[in-house]
């Protein structure tokens, strides 16, 4: 069934002056959309700059054949695909490694005796290591000479170029060379999309991982990548008591992102990726929010 939006609309500019539309009528995907929405469609849609406060008014939702191309409640949110998993108290990460503990400094109760008129504020404390959830290792992590978050430019975590090469863990938990090349890299950011995500937070996902190569490794340096992520455990293969991959590729000051997820919902390429840390002194490694954003031409 078909449905239309008809609202009016009031806006505002931030530099004075405002335009209204009255009985303003549009196709929608699903049953409703909410005024956020529709304001961002507004303003995006007429291409309107300075624009301050928003009005949807009467809005009412119609049966009616569609007219133009639909417009959805989270058109604008699917331009950014968040790639991190959810930090929560008690999660295991890395075998071996202490889980974060959360939990209230301040708690709102507590925080009533503060403030009058109802107000509430709460305040969290958290106690974890520093390799937890889906977080971002620099040159610090391996190497004592190496720059640490704070020393890495901001550059070098936000809006990097970047390609998705799909090689999934059902055809192979052991990534080479050859499995890299043929691809447009030098100079981006390459995520290496296995699969193994949907382990994660089970006993299987620590053990017997899909995994790169030193050679691989060694590729990615000659290519002057920017910076590899993975959806696994590890980038390097933790069965045995060497780390050739985190070597090769943080000596040459390549970024390395471990425990990525939803990779499946990225195009190969044409994409930006960000991970940017805290900003800490003597610090190598860090939880992000990962994240892409997709060019809106695709």
């Amino acid at each position: 069934m078909q449905k239309r939006v008809k609202f009016d609309f009031e806006v505002y500019f931030t530099n004075g002056g405002n335009i209204k539309g009255e009985d303003f009528r549009l196709d929608i995907i699903g049953d409703d959309i909410s005024d956020s929405a529709l304001a961002e469609y507004i303003v995006q849609d007429m291409r309107l700059l300075m624009v301050g406060k928003v009005n949807i008014l009467n809005k009412e939702i119609l049966i009616e054949h569609h007219k133009r191309k639909p417009i959805d409640d989270g058109v604008a949110e699917e331009l950014l695909i968040d790639l991190s998993h959810t930090i929560e108290d008690g999660l295991i990460t890395y075998k071996g490694l202490p889980a974060p503990h959360i939990c209230d400094f301040l708690s709102r109760e507590q925080s009533k005796q503060n403030y009058d008129g109802g107000t509430t504020f709460h305040i969290g404390k958290i106690e974890m290591v520093t390799n937890t959830g889906t977080y971002i290792d620099c040159p610090f992590h391996r190497f004592a000479d190496g720059n640490d978050t704070a020393q890495t430019a901001l550059k070098d975590f936000a809006q990097i170029d970047a390609v998705k090469i799909h090689i999934p863990f059902t055809d192979t938990l052991k990534i080479t060379e050859h499995h890299l090349k043929n691809r447009e890299i030098r100079n981006k950011a390459v995520l290496i999309q296995t699969g193994w995500d949907v382990h994660w937070n089970t006993e299987l996902y620590y053990q017997d991982h899909p995994y790169l190569t030193q050679e691989a490794a060694r590729y990615l340096r000659d290519c002057n990548v920017k910076l590899v992520g993975i959806d696994s455990h590890n980038i390097d293969d933790t069965a045995g008591r060497t780390r050739p991959v985190h070597t090769e590729l943080l000596e040459a000051g390549i970024l390395i992102v471990e425990h990525l997820c939803n990779l499946y919902k990225l195009p190969s390429e044409g994409f930006s990726f960000t991970a940017a840390p805290p900003k800490f002194k003597g610090v190598g490694t860090f939880p992000v929010r990962a994240f892409a954003s997709i060019e809106k031409n695709i």
